[in-house]
């Protein structure tokens, strides 16, 4: 990550931030947990840089929960620079941002064969886009960098909080945390026809169709059965970024209803508060804020 940050600039600060402090934060709920010196192999130069250029996460790791994945913070960087080298050509754009994430899990999913630890890595990266504007810009999302189901969750209920657009969340939450379908609260979407939403297996290097989880969500037509937990997918930090970014988008893809929306959150930030206590994490209500946001 440090070396992708360069050219540094407040940006790519930011993501490094925010990606020390999901890391540190990971580390902190693992079993057996991990301190950033253990994550940062105790080179003391190293993480006496990074305490004096990036002081929150290391004070921070252990009492706010991050919005997102580390892995999140990855795929930013990597579209970042691959934007800023001009390139006009959104489909060339898109296969240099998924060449470029192969290479960089490449070598640790090597490392997991060897060591049979599971890398913090996402398995998975989605494309969305309008196709009826020639070129439409394409918004990216990788599924969620996690190791165990209450991480997972976790992460999920802090990005319907503090990080994904409200209709995301909201159809997210409809379904969170034990993939049952809430009696008082439907905020699923159905996302235009004209809107492409495809995954790519990075590890396997082949198109993903949406898992039953995403059909539901969004309204993706599918064949599959495999209901992975809702917003584990990329297609949610995919079409998430898509709605946030393309207004007429996201009026089509407006929820049929809003109604009980409010209680069902309170509902979701009770579960988020449970599984939290369970990782032995005093957790004050707080969401971290990254540098420069």
């Amino acid at each position: 990550m440090l070396d992708l940050s360069y050219p540094p600039s407040e940006y790519t600060a930011g993501l490094v931030d925010e990606f020390l402090h999901s890391i540190f934060f990971l580390g902190k709920i693992n079993n057996p947990p991990f301190s950033p010196e253990d994550i940062l192999n105790n080179d003391k130069d190293l993480l006496n840089a990074l305490k004096g250029r990036y002081p929150l996460p290391f004070e921070l790791y252990s009492s706010q929960l991050p919005r997102r994945s580390p892995f999140s913070c990855v795929l930013d960087m990597i579209v970042h620079q691959t934007r800023s080298k001009g390139k006009i050509q959104e489909e060339e754009i898109e296969t240099e941002i998924i060449k470029r994430l192969q290479d960089l899990i490449r070598p640790l999913k090597e490392g997991k064969r060897k060591n049979k630890k599971k890398p913090l890595v996402s398995s998975s990266i989605c494309v969305s886009h309008s196709t009826k504007t020639p070129n439409a810009v394409r918004y990216y999302g990788v599924s969620m960098s996690t190791s165990g189901p209450n991480p997972g969750k976790i992460l999920i209920a802090a990005s319907c909080f503090s990080s994904w657009d409200s209709y995301v969340a909201g159809a997210v939450m409809t379904y969170y945390p034990n993939k049952v379908k809430r009696e008082d609260f439907d905020g699923t979407i159905i996302l235009p026809e004209h809107v492409r939403c495809q995954a790519f297996n990075l590890f396997e290097k082949r198109e993903k169709p949406p898992c039953r989880s995403c059909g539901n969500l969004f309204g993706l037509t599918t064949k599959e059965n495999t209901e992975w937990p809702y917003g584990n997918c990329a297609e949610a930090e995919s079409v998430s970024n898509l709605l946030t970014n393309v207004e007429e988008v996201r009026k089509q893809a407006a929820p049929c209803t809003e109604e009980n929306r409010q209680r069902a959150a309170e509902r979701v930030r009770k579960e988020l508060e449970g599984f939290v206590s369970t990782e032995r994490f005093k957790w004050k209500g707080q969401f971290y804020t990254p540098l420069g946001i």
